[in-house]
């Protein structure tokens, strides 16, 4: 039997994208231009043929702005909203952590954030998340996993809640250079993407010291860089106080979370090596501006309030200096719950580093990338990058805070595939053991209760 052409060359699904305003996602003006689309990857930018429009599905962009789609440098897909640690490490279920997470993220890309990092997770769920959303077994972001962070006993944000050893909630407890080994090995075989270290923790006694403590060693993290670096993974690092970023840096550390708190010496090795550095600045904006429509601490809040402005300076020098800054949230706490708060950090970088909108868009699009391990083919509207991108109903720069209003990102578009955003997903569900159950908010004494009731 003949075979026909058409059994050879396979057409490819084009979508042309007409009419709009691009923003770049690289710093570059915004510019007037079609995209074509060809299956997962931008094909061209700027101005099409006839032959390159035949048969391709239409979007009408005129008078919309395209843009990529945003990345989410810093994300806790399986905790699942916790509101205290003793909830996300004595209350989660490893397969029903995985189940709930892949309706979770299907959240974060209807917000319009095609791709995030996965910090650390509880058990193995970013690993197997990560896996199904490839495989088109659940719809989720593009995703990049660690696994367990490297943690000791003695600082981290949990506390006395930590054993002295093994595994629990998101941390693996390590202490010796064999510990800290096999651990490595034993991720990077159950195939995490980055390696985490918990470089700063707060102290056992709160009060002993200002802020977060330095818990590992300068050799200690050389020791680790040097065992992921030997089999091609890269490591990340929660650092909240000078010397914490400082040596972290010094280390061979290829990225940094937080980096909060830097003096000149810290400042200087992050700079000298070009360290990415990923504020998250959302998670404590948020206590500090809302907490109190959740009941938080004021103290607490003017606490958080100023880890942003003590450290604003240093983190807008080392933007200054070349450093790639990227946005990350820490959704996935009840103070940042997926879907709702990723847009943030943009204004934030804004508001105290001094990005322009477009170095903001930037950082949470093109410095994206490095987070997700594919520079040079995500994050960008440029031919032969992967299609992932949002079509706006206005102009972003004018305020970014529009990126969180509902209906301003008007299409949602992963690996050139139009998301279906129409079905809606539960808001939150009551799972038994799931939350943790409080006899009350406050210790009922005698003397509480003749206040709101009279003398008893």
């Amino acid at each position: 039997m003949k075979r026909s052409q058409g059994d050879d060359v396979r057409q490819k699904t084009k979508t042309w994208i007409k009419g709009g305003q691009i923003i770049d996602g690289t710093g570059k003006p915004a510019f007037k231009a079609d995209v074509l689309l060809a299956e997962e990857r931008i094909d061209k930018v700027g101005d099409l043929g006839p032959a390159d429009i035949e048969a391709a599905e239409v979007l009408d962009a005129t008078g919309k702005f395209v843009m990529p789609g945003l990345i989410d440098s810093h994300c806790h897909i399986s905790f699942d909203e916790p509101r205290t640690n003793d909830e996300l490490f004595f209350h989660r279920r490893y397969g029903l952590a995985a189940l709930v997470a892949s309706v979770n993220a299907q959240k974060v890309l209807r917000a319009g954030v095609t791709a995030f990092f996965d910090a650390d997770c509880i058990f193995d769920v970013g690993v197997d998340l990560r896996d199904a959303v490839e495989a088109g077994v659940v719809e989720g972001p593009r995703m990049t996993t660690g696994g367990n962070v490297l943690i000791n006993c003695v600082g981290g944000t949990a506390s006395r809640l930590l054993p002295d050893r093994g595994r629990l909630g998101y941390g693996m407890i390590v202490h010796t250079r064999d510990e800290v080994i096999t651990e490595i090995h034993k991720q990077i075989k159950a195939g995490v993407d980055w390696i985490k270290v918990h470089v700063s923790g707060l102290p056992v006694r709160p009060g002993a010291s200002s802020g977060e403590i330095q818990t590992w060693s300068l050799d200690e993290l050389k020791l680790v860089c040097d065992t992921a670096h030997q089999l091609g993974v890269p490591v990340v690092g929660h650092c909240r106080n000078a010397s914490s970023v400082r040596d972290a840096a010094r280390a061979g550390f290829d990225m940094i979370l937080h980096a909060t708190y830097m003096d000149e010496d810290a400042l200087t090795a992050v700079v000298d090596r070009k360290v990415p550095l990923v504020p998250t600045f959302t998670f404590q904006a948020n206590l500090a501006d809302y907490g109190s429509a959740i009941g938080a601490d004021p103290q607490l809040q003017a606490v958080f309030k100023e880890e942003i402005t003590a450290s604003a300076d240093q983190l807008k020098q080392a933007h200054q200096a070349g450093v790639p800054i990227l946005t990350g949230s820490e959704s996935g706490f009840s103070l940042t719950p997926y879907g709702d708060w990723h847009y943030r950090e943009l204004n934030l970088l804004q508001t105290y580093l001094g990005l322009t909108p477009l170095e903001a868009i930037r950082a949470g699009t093109e410095f994206g990338a490095i987070a997700l391990r594919k520079e040079g083919e995500l994050g960008a509207l440029k031919a032969g990058y992967l299609a992932d991108l949002l079509i706006l109903a206005d102009d972003p720069l004018k305020d970014l805070d529009q990126l969180g209003r509902r209906n301003f990102i008007d299409t949602v578009i992963k690996a050139g595939r139009v998301v279906d955003r129409s079905l809606p997903l539960p808001s939150t569900w009551q799972i038994p053991g799931w939350r943790m159950s409080a006899f009350s908010d406050d210790i009922l004494t005698r003397s509480l209760a003749e206040t709101h009731l009279g003398p008893l």
